[in-house]
């Protein structure tokens, strides 16, 4: 614990660009164009949380505390997971170090969140602005929150990453195991009753609504969890049991419980899943069309 909670090595660079900064005004123009670069998204995302502040006076501090005190996309992040998960038991100020570090440490973590933002950004249609998102929606908080304990994981913090996974859990509704792997590009409407086992694998630009479990068939301890390709789309309250494939842009109807591997492009259905015809368009998770009409077998 204590390695994490240290100086962030973003502190050596800032030191750095100090003393670049004594050596000129040409000096401190590139240190601060390192400092703060050019984001179009964490833009529009500050133009909308003003708006609010504008429109509804009373939201002011949450907005503030929550986007217009921060000066990136992860800097934000990391407030609002410490803000959700502290408790009696950890604080916030010892939470957000460690999502701190972590996005320091794996810049591939903001990547993910970006893409996991655009995903719900441009396919839940209760998703107006950027913003959105990060301030209220429960679904995407949670899959920032999991990539930390997951982070935590990969790192050996094996009882830090299981005490996210709980908080997570108790104030989210939504139970990752903090070694599953999950892509980016990830969209979780509603988020209510969201299982996901140790051994699951989930690809990138998955579509999944709420109360899916991708879980187990007993008590076998190995590989036992559903790997799941890109640009799947899972319906409500689906289960995807066993250690099975389900094909990339494949689609899942609500309801369905799914035991054997699915073809790619395919669409199961029913309890057991079946076949029942082809997944109707390239990319399901994005199109997020759960109609079956136009693609049923014939036969």
């Amino acid at each position: 614990m204590i390695g994490l909670i240290t100086t962030l090595p973003l502190a050596k660079s800032v030191l750095n660009g100090y003393s670049k900064r004594r050596k000129g005004p040409f000096a401190m123009l590139q240190t601060r164009k390192t400092l703060t670069p050019i984001d179009p998204v964490w833009d529009r995302i500050t133009d909308e949380a003003r708006d609010i502040v504008r429109d509804a006076p009373l939201m002011g501090g949450l907005v503030h505390a929550c986007i217009l005190h921060h000066t990136s996309l992860d800097r934000a992040l990391s407030y609002r997971i410490a803000a959700k998960l502290n408790s009696n038991e950890m604080s916030m100020m010892v939470l957000r170090e460690i999502a701190d570090q972590a996005y320091v440490d794996q810049p591939a973590l903001v990547e993910a969140a970006r893409a996991d933002l655009m995903a719900v950004f441009e396919r839940d249609p209760a998703c107006h602005r950027l913003v959105q998102p990060v301030l209220y929606f429960k679904g995407y908080q949670a899959m920032q929150a999991y990539r930390i304990g997951h982070w935590l994981w990969q790192r050996g913090e094996y009882d830090l990453s299981y005490f996210f996974q709980m908080r997570i859990s108790e104030i989210f509704g939504v139970d990752i195991h903090p070694a599953a792997r999950i892509g980016k590009g990830i969209m979780i409407d509603h988020a209510h009753s969201i299982v996901i086992g140790e051994t699951a694998v989930v690809g990138d630009n998955v579509s999944m609504l709420h109360s899916v479990t991708l879980g187990g068939t007993g008590k076998e301890e190995q590989d036992r969890h559903p790997k799941i390709e890109d640009g799947v789309l899972i319906g409500a309250g689906a289960k995807v049991l066993g250690n099975i494939r389900v094909g990339h842009c494949s689609r899942i109807a609500a309801g369905s419980v799914v035991l054997e591997d699915v073809p790619p492009c395919k669409t199961v259905a029913g309890v057991p899943a079946k076949i029942v015809g082809e997944a109707g368009c390239d990319q399901p998770s994005v199109n997020m069309n759960q109609n079956l009409s136009g693609c049923l077998c014939t036969d």
